[in-house]
């Protein structure tokens, strides 16, 4: 990755943030992006700290006109584009029966309208050095979750678009890579939505026994660098695409017995 120019959205935490560091200290010039002034601020500093060459754009993927400026602001500093990772995303935890519906908007906004406006804007850049796009999905891009429709069908219409576009650049050189971390220890579910649309708060799952936000990182650089169509982590995340492939019936109680026991679930057991 030496010299080469990232764009990652949703980089001031988390996966986002791993992915930054992740990429920069193999030798990338990174621009991360970020709705929050202060974390920004924070990861630009932490960045400088560490030697990355990197630019801080304070950006909503959910809109589109703060997509394009993103782009054009990171070719104006590097003069070309190699990588754009899609990873900014929101979840939201509750039955879509007691769901406000504008939940469901807010997460089609940022987790798929935020990846089709920002690989629009980017993709000439990338055709013209045949460089990938990857978009940082879930398991919930390949099996519904209950109590996580809004964010199950954001990932399964990323999954959707970045596929058919994989194929239409079938012949020019541009790599596009699925990646789909299992449950990762990150503070997506402390912002999850619930039913009214305010943020939960409070995790409901272990943390500590999660797969680190570093170690989806360092697994989402690999498998760029080699230029994979899909990365799927965790034998949990595996297990959970095949056994929906093959015994669908099956999945549907495994995965609604899994999701009853996170604390505080508002799936009857």
């Amino acid at each position: 990755m030496k010299n080469k120019v990232i764009l990652i959205t949703g980089g001031t935490s988390g996966i986002g943030k791993a992915l930054a560091f992740a990429f920069g200290k193999d030798g990338a010039k990174v621009a991360v992006s970020g709705r929050s002034l202060q974390n920004l601020e924070q990861t630009s500093q932490e960045l400088a700290e560490a030697g990355i060459d990197h630019l801080a754009i304070k950006v909503d993927v959910s809109l589109k006109d703060d997509c394009e400026r993103m782009v054009q602001e990171t070719v104006a500093k590097y003069g070309r584009l190699d990588v754009l990772i899609n990873n900014a995303g929101i979840s939201m935890r509750a039955l879509f029966q007691d769901l406000d519906l504008e939940v469901i908007e807010r997460l089609m906004n940022t987790n798929f309208w935020g990846t089709v406006y920002t690989t629009k804007f980017a993709l000439p850049h990338i055709m013209a050095v045949k460089g990938s796009i990857v978009g940082v999905s879930s398991i919930a891009g390949y099996r519904g979750l209950p109590a996580r429709t809004g964010y199950s069908a954001s990932k399964f219409a990323m999954h959707g678009f970045l596929e058919t576009l994989r194929t239409e650049l079938l012949h020019s050189g541009v790599h596009v890579l699925l990646a789909c971390p299992g449950f990762t220890a990150s503070n997506i579910r402390n912002t999850a939505l619930a039913a009214n649309g305010q943020q939960q708060g409070e995790t409901p799952r272990e943390e500590e026994k999660m797969m680190s936000a570093e170690e989806v990182a360092d697994r989402i650089l690999k498998a760029t660098k080699q230029r994979k169509r899909d990365l799927v982590m965790t034998t949990q995340g595996k297990m959970a695409v095949w056994v929906n492939k093959l015994f669908p019936g099956l999945a549907d109680r495994l995965v609604y017995n899994v999701m009853a026991k996170e604390k505080d679930s508002p799936l009857k057991r």
